[in-house]
């Protein structure tokens, strides 16, 4: 699989794999940049922890961002206070705020490429979209403003700018962080019994236990296998391209972005549904041909994301049966902030503090959105689909994808490598290795 900029330039610290039955007062399942921001701040709050890690740290969606801490996550604020009022819109917007305030404080002792940038969500056509937003997110109180003459390579109706944001380079800032927390790498949960995590090398009873695996892996509560739906999308490293000074977004789903890091430029797009056809790698390719001729591609990823019903993640009580037991995923494409905004949420949930933004995130509110019908009706379609190849997780039908050359389920986004082997969850263990042969494309089913 293609390496991402961050990977090639950082070695992370390695830890040991479980050895034996242990306990400690709170669990955490997922090593990837929310879990290990939980068991950071709860380690600064004297709370016994520990984190489990199935791989590597940082191996799975985190090693794959576009790294930009922000609070301004797409034209969300004005249909934020129309579908669940100003408070809960301020809410979620002072969550991120104070998620970017935390990482202000925490880079200023690290060397992790943080920079101080503006924050811009353009249109190609609709003007009166982002007029809107702005009107919006500044009745929350904060200073957006508009802005044209954008230093992009094409004409836009303008943008809303959002000062004072940041971007930096992620494992940078995973790697001094994690060194000296309680971290197993090599450590799999196949199961959660109770207050028991069970591993192939022991198990682990803890008080409390915090799920942040990207996609909730226990389907038994919760319903997050009709909550969530995941997401791809690609990323090229341009160099002798553009200096755009600052980070940009298209509002359109498939549209471009746009930030630099250091001498390169990271051009964004050609998302789609996991398991479906979408712009991908091509789309990209024909981008930055159009837009940037001279530019020579340094480095190529992607990556997915974990889709909720309302575009607002579910951080929390992992179910109401579940009193012990809590979640953090759905971040819909802006897990720096979220995995921040969830860790300070998180560690108040399990001291049993009130937090002022736990009905925002509360992963009980309604699921009554249209997009639920989609996730059903996709999971039907595809649990009814006749192929041999399935996956495990609920044993929906899997798709080839034949730009990454991977078999991807379009119910819930697990991932297998050519011969079945697991890459991405919510699956837990690989599909069957099918004997393929050599020059074997995939196929279609």
């Amino acid at each position: 699989m293609p390496e991402s900029l961050w990977t090639d330039t950082v070695p992370l610290p390695e830890f040991e794999p479980l050895q034996g039955d242990t306990k400690t007062d709170v669990l955490v399942i997922g090593g990837g940049l929310c879990g290990i921001l939980c068991a950071y701040t709860l380690k600064q709050a004297g709370v016994d922890c520990l984190l489990v890690e199935g791989n590597r740290i940082a191996s799975g969606i985190t090693k794959n961002t576009t790294a930009k801490i922000t609070s301004q996550h797409g034209l969300i604020y004005d249909r934020l206070i129309r579908s669940f009022g100003v408070e809960k819109a301020a809410g979620y917007l002072d969550a991120n705020e104070k998620a970017l305030e935390r990482y202000r404080s925490l880079c200023q002792a690290m060397d992790c490429d943080f920079e101080e940038k503006s924050a811009f969500v353009y249109a190609l056509q609709d003007r009166a979209k982002i007029e809107r937003e702005i009107q919006a997110v500044n009745r929350l109180g904060f200073p957006a403003e508009f802005a044209g003459n954008l230093p992009l390579p094409f004409a836009t109706a303008g943008a809303i700018r959002f000062p004072h944001q940041a971007q930096f380079h992620p494992l940078k800032f995973i790697a001094p962080l994690a060194k000296d927390l309680p971290i197993h790498e090599h450590t799999f949960v196949r199961n959660v019994e109770g207050n028991t995590a069970i591993t192939s090398q022991g198990r682990i009873t803890a008080e409390q236990i915090i799920v942040a695996t990207h996609f909730p892996f226990i389907n038994r509560h919760g319903s997050y296998f009709l909550k969530l739906y995941q997401h791809r999308s690609y990323v090229l490293a341009l160099e002798q391209a553009a200096q755009v000074d600052g980070m940009y977004l298209d509002e359109a789903q498939g549209g471009l972005s746009f930030r630099n890091a250091g001498n390169l430029l990271l051009l964004g797009g050609g998302s789609h549904r996991t398991g479906k056809q979408g712009g991908g790698w091509q789309a990209l390719e024909q981008a930055a041909a159009a837009a940037y001729p001279h530019a020579r591609e340094a480095y190529r990823w992607a990556t997915q994301d974990c889709m909720s019903l309302d575009q607002v993640p579910y951080i929390g009580p992992y179910a109401p049966s579940t009193p012990n037991l809590y979640v953090a995923s759905g971040f819909h494409k802006w897990g720096m902030t979220s995995s921040m905004a969830a860790a300070m949420l998180l560690c108040d949930l399990v001291q049993q503090k009130k937090n002022p933004w736990a009905e925002v995130f509360s992963p009980q509110r309604s699921m009554m959105h249209l997009q639920l019908f989609y996730n059903v009706a996709e999971a039907t379609k595809n649990l009814l689909t006749p192929t041999v190849r399935r996956c495990p997780h609920m044993g929906c039908a899997l798709k080839w994808n034949p730009q990454e050359h991977t078999w991807d389920c379009p119910c819930h986004g697990s991932r297998f490598e050519r011969d079945g082997t697991l890459i991405d969850n919510p699956a837990k263990k690989d599909t069957k290795h099918w004997k393929l042969p050599k020059d074997h494309t995939g196929g279609t089913n």
